[in-house]
């Protein structure tokens, strides 16, 4: 009798579990495209995002009560930049402990929860995953640097200097002067690529290593679905410690311009890679990787040769792009188009200037902002927002050195105001401090907040935020967004970008006006296989465009951007 019982309960136990179970285990859908081909990722930055203890600081909870807006915006992934344990020295990139939550975020409990609200609306969460350094605060450091015998030395790279105060060599620290920091308790140096209280970890150590991939089991079981691996291209250095070639001239720091010859991009990354992607194939999750590279055939090894690293390296390069330019927007995308992989084009984030600002040209920002959207939510690949982005949210660049808080910008100044100005608080409303937190936010909000916010543009059907929810239904919907094949039409055009996507008997044709003067383009989709082609609006930002038009000329306003269906 017991025995029946008992096997009464594993069936009833197994049902329970088969369905959630089953859905985490469908990485793959019916045409074998792998979940993070379609989903839409949204980079949150924890600070600004929502504030639901009003302290002025955004939190875990200020998350979850936000899933709802973000659903129905049509987001499938959120991205947190790091939570974790930290003194913020870099905001939360020096992390004192992997495996928990910063007390000015919540605490574990408090993730549990956004991760349990986030499953009952089918969104999940990836985490920003610092792999390169450490806090100085970290117990593996703290430890290392007691005693050069110290179990966790080795976790760490200390080297002798060249003499009485000379650093062992001239490697320098991208946020400026010298990458090591002499150590007085055991008189040598460690090395740090970023902040002297971010010690680089040893990645020729297997321990490290070991602790490091551990790290990663232990938040997939906890539900994360992949991770934004942070500064992968400075995890070795040369183990001879060779200086670097110096450059004319002097960078923003007063430093001598240097090539990071032998501390950045050295072939073991990818080593570590593919053993990384090993573990998160077994738990059906996706790595994202923080690429910056000028060189396409860089990118692709981020792939693997047999597409065994990164599923979504980063092309970082339309952040440097500061101005509109139909050519060169052109031959970037032709060229991450053709890498091999599945495309991953970043135009904002956390480190670099809005795009609402890069590409603005103070008359037609609305516009513009509708445009970039056209852009990158329509092209082959997943696409990365950047919180605000979809409202429109402006740069609110500090004007003085002591409002900083950023210390790129304390250093730097005034040359580098720092990242202060892309990482204000969400504008939810018109209310004070945008809705954001009723105490005083721990950076202003612009003054844009009055007309650019949530509440205001969910009413009014032109807004920029009525256009990315469109454009993103379409996008979630429609094959040829979702799976097409691109291919560049008007190649010879300097003011107007337009692609077809292709996707067996459909096809969607994109066309975004990047000037700001009326254009009047045509299209001979003959070699396409749509001779008499006609085009039936399905997004665009000219009332005049709606409905079905001949292709032959199609009349595109100041920074117009029109999405239709063709049809033979």
């Amino acid at each position: 009798m017991h025995s029946q019982i008992k096997i009464l309960f594993l069936l009833l136990l197994t049902a329970w579990l088969t369905p959630e179970l089953c859905a985490q285990a469908k990485p793959v859908d019916a045409e074998g495209h792998q979940w993070w081909q379609h989903a839409v990722f949204y980079e949150i930055y924890p600070r600004s995002f929502a504030d639901s203890n009003n302290n002025g600081v955004g939190d875990l909870n200020g998350i979850a009560s936000k899933l709802d807006y973000l659903k129905q915006l049509g987001v499938d992934a959120i991205w947190i930049t790091p939570c974790f344990p930290s003194p913020q020295v870099d905001f939360g990139y020096d992390v004192s402990d992997y495996e928990a939550i910063d007390p000015m975020y919540g605490t574990l409990q408090d993730f549990d929860h956004l991760m349990s609200e986030a499953k009952t609306r089918n969104m999940r969460i990836l985490l920003d995953y610092v792999i390169n350094h450490t806090s100085d605060q970290h117990k593996w450091f703290i430890d290392s640097r007691s005693s050069r015998h110290a179990a966790h030395r080795d976790w760490y790279v200390w080297r002798d200097g060249k003499g009485p105060g000379v650093p062992p060599n001239n490697w320098q620290s991208t946020f400026g002067h010298s990458a090591w920091k002499f150590d007085p308790k055991t008189n040598q140096y460690y090395y740090h690529y970023f902040y002297a209280e971010q010690p680089d970890l040893n990645w020729h150590n297997p321990a490290v290593e070991k602790a490091m991939f551990d790290v990663t089991r232990w938040w997939y079981q906890r539900g994360v679905s992949g991770f934004r691996l942070d500064a992968v291209d400075t995890l070795f250095e040369d183990p001879d410690l060779r200086d670097n070639p110096i450059l004319a001239g002097t960078n923003k720091y007063g430093d001598p311009e240097m090539e990071d010859k032998y501390n950045k991009k050295l072939p073991q990354v990818h080593d570590v890679l593919k053993a990384l992607r090993k573990v998160a194939d077994e738990h059906g999750a996706v790595l994202i990787g923080e690429t910056y590279t000028n060189d396409i055939s860089e990118l692709k090894k981020y792939y693997g040769e047999h597409s065994n690293e990164l599923q979504m390296p980063m092309d970082l390069m339309f952040g440097m792009v500061n101005k509109l330019s139909a050519p060169e927007f052109r031959r970037q995308i032709a060229a991450v188009d053709g890498a091999g992989g599945w495309p991953v084009f970043v135009f904002g984030n956390h480190d670099n200037p809005r795009s609402y600002v890069r590409y603005g040209d103070g008359q037609h920002d609305d516009q513009i902002a509708k445009l970039m959207a056209g852009l990158y939510l329509t092209l082959r690949g997943s696409a990365i927002m950047y919180y605000g982005e979809e409202i429109g949210m402006t740069n609110n660049d500090p004007q003085r050195k002591e409002d900083v808080q950023d210390p790129i910008g304390k250093t730097g100044w005034p040359k580098e105001k720092g990242r202060d100005g892309e990482r204000t608080p969400m504008q939810w409303n018109d209310s004070a401090n945008a809705g954001f937190s009723i105490a005083k936010p721990w950076l202003p909000v612009p003054a844009s907040y009055a007309t650019h916010n949530v509440a205001s543009e969910l009413k009014d059907p032109d807004s920029i935020l009525s256009f990315y929810q469109k454009l993103l239904a379409l996008r979630h919907q429609n094959h040829a967004l979702l799976d097409g094949q691109y291919v560049a039409l008007n190649q010879e055009d300097p003011n107007v970008l337009s692609f077809l996507r292709k996707y067996k008997d459909e096809a969607v044709l994109v066309v975004l006006n990047m000037s700001a003067a009326a254009q009047n383009v045509s299209f001979d989709l003959g070699p396409q296989g749509y001779a008499s082609a006609k085009g039936n609006a399905l997004v665009t930002t000219d009332k005049a465009l709606n409905g079905e038009h001949t292709l032959q000329q199609v009349s595109m306003q100041p920074f117009g951007v029109y999405i239709a269906a063709v049809s033979k």
